[in-house]
């Protein structure tokens, strides 16, 4: 009774005023830069983890966003470990509904140094796309918000530094090919959809995604079985996404670079030192006028279970 009432209360206070999430391409829980990290200096933190997670978003459009998560983590030794995260997404809005695995996360992570006040962590990684991000409906190319796959290989680094109390990570995300999405207006002329609606997603046509920068202030409470955490997470789009219109022209707009940022809220509950519990609550709080890319989240929600081996 006390887990549920305390679960509670947590829930109403993020709704209240957080309430958002990670809406980047998904550097943001990779390695280094994951939110809600096990730091303990007196217990021996088990050297493999996999945790289960179902995740739900909502879009400033009609779409809403689920996935199940499969995260395994694998460490070699006190200095190395490895990531790798198997999504498969599904998607429900008013122009289609569509499913399949999602892009594939692998990292590796360095400790870099660590004494009895923190840790600094390095991680390098790699997202991989599991289709061309050209789902269609009906025969008509399908905004980014309904693909399932970024369609692009994606080059990842970042580094944090873990306290008991705080974490500090920084990031960076580089899509290195173009997608092979063909989303433009013109090719729902004919659908009986309103043009308006429409209008109201990116064109995403041959999308050449910009380049991600992340910072992650996070402040943490923890207690021998609970902990609590809440973050910021700003994420700056330092490049332009590039999109080819129908006349073979390329069009990038200033609306589509800049600033998007996040607060987190968290709560943990470690049954034993094998089983946990996790809930993820955030809400966006500063948004990029255009997103091509669908990776707009105005709410997420997310409950992980995690085993440690």
């Amino acid at each position: 009774m006390r887990l549920l009432a305390i679960s509670l209360l947590w829930l109403s206070t993020l709704k209240l005023a957080y309430s958002q999430g990670c809406s980047d391409a998904g550097f943001c829980t990779m390695g280094a830069m994951k939110p809600d990290q096990p730091y303990n200096k007196k217990a021996q933190i088990r050297l493999r983890a996999m945790e289960i997670s179902f995740y739900r978003g909502t879009t400033n459009m009609t779409p809403i966003i689920y996935v199940a998560n499969a995260d395994f983590s694998f460490s070699i030794n006190n200095k190395y470990s490895f990531q790798v995260k198997l999504p498969y997404q599904m998607v429900s809005g008013r122009l289609a509904n569509t499913a399949s695995l999602g892009d594939i996360s692998i990292s590796a992570t360095r400790n870099l140094v660590s004494n009895d006040d923190y840790d600094i962590n390095f991680s390098v990684g790699a997202k991989i796309p599991t289709n061309n991000s050209n789902l269609t409906e009906n025969g008509r190319p399908l905004p980014m918000y309904y693909q399932t796959s970024l369609g692009t290989y994606d080059a990842i680094a970042g580094v944090s530094l873990l306290t008991r109390k705080w974490l500090f990570a920084t990031g960076i995300q580089i899509p290195l090919n173009k997608n092979k999405n063909e989303f433009l207006w013109g090719r729902w002329a004919d659908s009986g959809e309103d043009m308006d609606y429409i209008e109201k997603y990116a064109r995403a046509n041959n999308l050449n995604r910009g380049i991600d920068v992340m910072l992650r202030i996070e402040r943490n409470f923890r207690f021998s079985q609970f902990n609590f955490s809440l973050g910021l997470l700003p994420i700056y789009r330092i490049k332009k996404d590039e999109v080819r219109l129908s006349d073979g022209s390329i069009f990038k707009s200033n609306d589509a670079q800049g600033l998007a940022a996040s607060v987190i809220g968290t709560m943990g509950y470690n049954i034993n030192i094998h089983h946990g519990l996790r809930l993820l609550i955030g809400h966006k709080i500063e948004q990029r006028k255009i997103n091509a890319d669908g990776l707009s989240r105005e709410l997420v929600s997310s409950i992980a279970y995690i085993y440690r081996f």
